[in-house]
């Protein structure tokens, strides 16, 4: 074997190497369309990348539908319609996300205009909100259920139901969550003067 001769390895033919009649006119399709396919769905898309990405799921559909290569159909019509179909509900995708991501976008900075805060403000509440959690985290996983469910709006009644309790029970209870809770952040977070 010389160095720039090319060698071509042959593997014998067993069982499940054989190719199909449809794996063969898949292949032949590919090589005959691929290149005008691909040049097509870069007009549509202007991203080679991605039209390459769209022609490998047109023929992966393809190899799914070998009733496609019998005789009258046509085969180079569903080629095309398949790859524009993907390719421009892969645009309105894209130009759905964009205009998602703008309005979230406008919309947090409207939020932060709107309730007059400004990054102190914001780092100031984070702040307190991580020491309620901490305070929360520390008291009785009941009294803290309670106190999180009645702040999220339960009636008493609701929240009999959710904590399995005695209804007559949750007002005294409540009382002392809250004084619980008070007093254990007044003793973390308060300042002594």
């Amino acid at each position: 074997m010389n160095a720039g001769e090319d060698t071509k390895l042959e593997l014998p033919q067993v069982g499940f190497g054989r190719r199909t009649d449809a794996e063969a006119a898949l292949e032949e399709v590919f090589r005959a369309q691929y290149p005008r396919l691909i040049s097509v769905l870069v007009r549509v898309t202007s991203d080679r990348a991605q039209a390459e990405e769209l022609a490998s799921e047109v023929f992966g559909k393809l190899a799914k539908r070998p009733i496609l290569f019998r005789p009258g159909n046509n085969l180079e019509g569903w080629l095309y319609r398949t790859a524009m179909n993907l390719a421009l509900d892969r645009l309105k995708a894209s130009a759905r996300r964009r205009r998602h991501e703008e309005a979230a976008a406008v919309e947090s900075v409207r939020g932060s205009f709107r309730s007059g805060s400004s990054p102190l403000d914001d780092v100031l509440r984070a702040e307190q909100q991580q020491n309620v959690r901490t305070v929360l985290a520390g008291l009785k996983p009941v009294c803290a259920r309670l106190l999180l469910l009645r702040n999220a709006g339960f009636s008493y009644r609701e929240l009999a139901q959710v904590l399995e309790m005695n209804p007559a029970s949750i007002g005294k209870m409540l009382l002392r969550s809250m004084a619980e809770f008070e007093r254990t952040f007044r003793e973390m977070y308060e300042v002594k003067s």
